[in-house]
């Protein structure tokens, strides 16, 4: 999730772009409903005329209204729309800022083609960094939480960005450890869909704060912990762990997004615990998966 401060300027350039032609689309579209809804309230007026005159004294309190609401706005806009404060800060971060997020645009478009069908929505984060607000911006009104290994580091973003919600999390795992615990997760302990914290299987993580598990995500994205070099926690159990929260949602179905599957451990794990049958696309260094309730349905398999 972290990046290095000489990131492309183009990238950046392209996120700035992105995040007001997203604000252009908002103030579109709620223009496009007020006009719809005023030639709808029109048509019916005239095909129930009676029904029109009887509701006389309440359109007149709800033009009231509008007009007392209208006074407080720009004469050239129908409607008084303010830019959400997730979005507003996201624009000043990333205009303000020489460091761009670590995926690059098309690995982002990724995710955010789910996001602008289920959002506002539950998302869930393993990792903490500089495209955290993007993300949070992204899932306006809905939840998005970040888990992250370093508590310095949540020191560290915190002060640039309050208003993210993180936890500090533990692994303890290694990078070296893997195909140990490839071959313990073969095992049909890890077959078992339940919650996390009653799971026998090793590769579950079991020390989130109890709200974690309680709530069903829509989407996670497995980002962290980290796992470039040999003593890293790796991510291992992360990407088991999300693949057995989406899998024990009562129902529905959850997007699972792996980062960085050009290294061996994300390649290896997501197809294994997230399944290949369960693979939805493939872009760069992220894959997208879409893992269903496996407890609406108690004799799928672990894999299709």
């Amino acid at each position: 999730m972290r990046t290095k401060n000489s990131s492309p300027f183009n990238l950046k350039l392209i996120l700035v772009c992105f995040f007001f032609l997203f604000l252009l689309f908002v103030v579109l579209r709620t223009s496009f409903s007020a006009n719809n809804s005023q030639q709808k309230s029109s048509i019916m007026s005239v095909i129930y005329p009676s029904s029109s005159s009887n509701d006389d004294d309440k359109s007149e309190s709800a033009s009231s209204a509008q007009e007392k609401q209208s006074t407080d706005c720009d004469s050239l806009t129908p409607k008084c729309n303010k830019i959400s404060p997730s979005l507003a800060n996201a624009l000043v971060h990333y205009a303000t800022s020489n460091i761009t997020p670590q995926q690059t645009l098309k690995e982002i478009s990724v995710s955010l083609r789910v996001l602008e069908k289920k959002s506002p929505c539950n998302f869930l984060v393993f990792g903490l960094g500089h495209d955290s607000l993007m993300w949070t911006a992204l899932n306006h009104g809905g939840r998005t939480v970040f888990l992250e290994e370093d508590k310095s580091w949540i020191e560290e973003i915190k002060r640039q960005m309050p208003s993210l919600e993180s936890y500090h999390v533990v692994y303890d795992t290694k990078v070296t450890q893997s195909d140990e615990l490839m071959e313990i997760g073969s095992r049909e302990e890890c077959k078992v869909v339940e919650d996390p914290r009653f799971s026998k299987c090793q590769l579950s993580l079991k020390g989130f704060p109890n709200e974690i598990y309680d709530i069903e995500w829509d989407l996670i994205m497995v980002d962290a912990p980290t796992g470039w070099h040999e003593n890293a926690p790796g991510r291992m159990t992360a990407i088991y762990t999300a693949g057995l929260m989406a899998r024990n949602r009562e129902n529905g179905e959850t997007d699972v997004f792996v980062h960085d599957v050009d290294r061996q451990i994300e390649d290896k794990f997501s197809k294994a615990f997230l399944c290949e049958g369960y693979l939805m696309e493939q872009q760069g260094r992220i894959r997208h998966f879409t893992v269903p309730s496996h407890k609406a349905r108690s004799a799928r398999p672990f894999c299709p």
